[in-house]
């Protein structure tokens, strides 16, 4: 394999990071100060980066895309990590690959829009009692004639009052087990569909978390995103790509940024007549947090070459999401240990990376559930994620 990075992806990523420094960051100690960003401003910087050809880079050209690969996705979304979560879905979209199931009038209504900016998606798969857990919901579509009535609830659904439309897991028969769940497209604003409170979090300042409620809401066989009793395999394949990007690349670069902040803080510091990083301690620190985040990122892109390859390297995403949020965690709390009382403070930014690296552990599956399918996959056989002579 050749991991040597061509002319034209280091354009592309020193466009990323050149429109994140002068455009996004800028913008993030407002939005950590309000826990706004204005309809005005997030208009304008999707409208830039949209001209810059850097919306919706993961769908294919096809469907009016960037057409990226996987690996060069994860390129990009690494330094998306450099700046904070509503300004990465304004201005480079959350366009879910899992809406490349759609077909014949899905493709314009709910397709295309998300494509180029006109319509917001979220995707609505967690419940009160269905968070790890995505088979255990309790949202029901039935069938009734020639219309499905969905009833249920979801909750922690993020982006949810910016969004036009929603990708939504539901029972379709209990008889089934996890083959009797179904995907199902539903626009804001249907009867019956009503919105709940917006749920406040530790972190992530400015991106909604919503309660959203379903009371005898009518669908057709047009929402209905695959097949009936398709929908818990879509949600997997929806949050492989999910767990890769959006948690292991983007844990990846929060972590290289705090980690450059920490570097400098270090040289300029100055204790006992020295600068703090010429104390050996202050030193092992810094090493440790290199040494990670390059093992993170050379796992990330094997892992992302593997699927532009046509494998389907499942365990090691789960790998990659445990290893990518805790190399974050601990590299973060590093950088809070050196920078000392001011990485407490909240004159530096580094407390408000802090708190929004603790939910990379747990969003999108849990540290824990991830390691619990690592080793399941191990036990049956699954020796490659480990050793690649023994596969």
């Amino acid at each position: 394999m050749d991991f040597e990075i061509t002319h034209e992806q280091r354009m592309l990523v020193d466009t990323v990071r050149g429109f994140i420094k002068d455009e996004l960051a800028p913008l993030e100690a407002g939005i950590e100060e309000t826990g706004v960003l204005p309809d005005d401003t997030a208009r304008a910087i999707f409208e830039k980066s949209k001209a810059l050809g850097l919306y919706g880079m993961n769908i294919p050209e096809e469907f009016g895309g960037g057409g990226l690969s996987a690996l060069e996705t994860m390129m990009v979304e690494e330094q998306f990590g450099h700046t904070t979560d509503i300004l990465i879905r304004r201005a480079f979209g959350n366009v879910y690959e899992v809406l490349l199931s759609c077909v014949g009038p899905q493709i314009a209504r709910w397709l295309t829009p998300a494509v180029t900016g006109e319509r917001v998606c979220s995707i609505a798969f967690t419940e009160p009692g269905a968070g790890s857990d995505a088979a255990g919901i309790k949202t029901k579509a039935v069938r009734k004639g020639d219309k499905w009535v969905l009833n249920g609830m979801k909750h922690f659904i993020s982006d949810g009052s910016f969004s036009d439309f929603f990708v939504v897991t539901a029972v379709t028969d209990p008889t089934k087990g996890h083959r009797g769940i179904s995907m199902f497209l539903v626009d804001k604003g249907m009867p019956g569909f009503s919105v709940g409170r917006d749920q406040p979090m530790m972190g992530i300042r400015g991106t909604s978390h919503l309660e959203l409620h379903f009371d005898d809401v009518e669908l057709t066989d047009e929402h209905l995103l695959g097949t009936e009793g398709e929908g818990l395999k879509l949600a997997f394949s929806v949050l492989g790509r999910v767990r890769l990007a959006q948690v292991a690349a983007r844990s990846i670069g929060k972590a290289t940024k705090v980690l450059g902040m920490t570097l400098d803080y270090a040289r300029e510091r100055v204790q006992f007549g020295q600068p703090i990083g010429d104390f050996q301690m202050v030193q092992q620190m810094l090493a440790d947090s290199a040494i990670e985040i390059n093992a993170a990122r050379t796992a990330l892109w094997q892992c992302a070459w593997e699927i532009d390859a046509g494998l389907d390297p499942r365990a090691k995403i789960s790998a990659l999401k445990v290893q990518g949020s805790e190399t974050l965690g601990r590299v973060v709390d590093r950088a809070m240990q050196i920078f000392g009382g001011m990485g407490f403070s909240k004159d530096l930014p580094i407390e408000r990376y802090y708190r929004d690296a603790r939910i990379y552990r747990i969003f999108d599956g849990s540290s824990e559930i991830h390691r619990g399918v690592i080793a399941k996959s191990m036990l049956k056989g699954g020796g490659a994620i480990f050793d690649p002579w023994g596969a």
